[in-house]
């Protein structure tokens, strides 16, 4: 049985602000990304949002936010150094995970220099963080339960009191259940399994 896992802060819906710096238009998103692909999806629909903005700098970081999975970061055209790194200083200290976070610039015509650049990429991260509602990310760990046709109906009660779910079931001589539950509820789960006359087969 896997030990669990810690719950941590993820964002609990997508947030979007925007300033303006000597005429450049700085829109900074924020959202949940729990994968690459999710970051990355969110990056082609900003660009496809804003097509003529000049800059499109963005910062992920997926996981536990104190021992992320994978974090990544692009200055897409702006110096290196000025945009994705501020703004992934930015995710590292605010102990939310699973999140991207895209600024998109419009340039205005006057130069802010590579300083100017930081502290601009940096508080537009800082806006969006600010105005950002979190929520707890709860771990879930997929498992297999084998038992007689008599355990389906008090296995899927038992889930819905536990915020599980019954991914599968295979009918044969007996019932092959695939279930997902709470880390936390691993334990409890395997206790009620046995309890019931079923048989724990493995962490799926």
């Amino acid at each position: 049985m896997q030990p669990p896992r810690p719950t941590y802060a993820v964002p609990a819906a997508a947030v979007a602000v925007e300033y303006e710096i000597k005429k450049s238009r700085f829109i900074a998103r924020v959202a949940k990304a729990a994968d690459r692909e999710a970051a990355m999806a969110m990056l082609a629909q900003a660009r496809e949002d804003y097509p003529d903005a000049r800059h499109h700098c963005w910062a992920y970081l997926i996981g536990n936010p104190h021992s992320p999975t994978t974090v990544a970061m692009s200055d897409d055209g702006e110096p290196s150094g000025t945009a994705g790194k501020p703004i992934l200083n930015v995710l590292q200290h605010k102990g939310v995970g699973d999140l991207m976070l895209v600024v998109i610039r419009y340039f205005g015509g006057i130069k802010l220099g590579a300083g100017g650049l930081v502290r601009a990429y940096s508080h537009a991260a800082q806006l969006a963080m600010t105005e950002l509602s979190i929520e707890d990310q709860v771990p879930y760990s997929q498992c297999e339960v084998v038992g007689d046709y008599a355990l389906e109906q008090p296995l899927r009660h038992w889930l819905g009191q536990h915020n599980g779910q019954m991914l599968s079931v295979e009918y044969t001589e007996q019932v092959r259940f695939q279930v997902s539950v709470p880390d936390e509820q691993q334990a409890p789960l395997r206790a009620f399994v046995e309890g019931a006359g079923g048989q724990w087969i493995s962490d799926a």
